[in-house]
């Protein structure tokens, strides 16, 4: 069984490589071509339909959606320049803290 890492590290660098393909051909360099806003209007969608699928109850179509989800967060990462690496180390400095504690330091 392949880890959760090595397919998340594998869809990174799937994602840097699309920013060079040809936009009629790949998905993703043509979602980069529209920019980070409209990357995020997609985080947003997809973060809708995860929520849908659950208040409907279908884990089905939870783990999908959730994986649309994932998806495209990454491509706007990559978009930032950013990685998950960069999202662990956030996770990392906040493990250990409460999470109203957290949440209020951000005042």
């Amino acid at each position: 069984m392949v880890s959760t890492a090595d397919i998340l590290t594998r869809l990174e660098t799937t994602l840097r490589a699309r920013k060079q393909a040809d936009p009629s051909a790949s998905y993703v360099a043509k979602l980069y071509t529209k920019g980070d806003r409209k990357i995020a209007q997609k985080v947003g969608e997809e973060a809708l339909e995860t929520a849908m699928a659950v208040a409907a109850d279908d884990n089905d179509e939870v783990v999908k959606e959730s994986a649309d989800l994932l998806f495209h967060l990454m491509v706007l990462l990559e978009a930032r320049e950013l990685s998950l690496a960069d999202v662990v180390a956030e996770l990392d400095r906040r493990e250990g803290l409460s999470g109203l504690d957290e949440k209020a330091s951000r005042k």
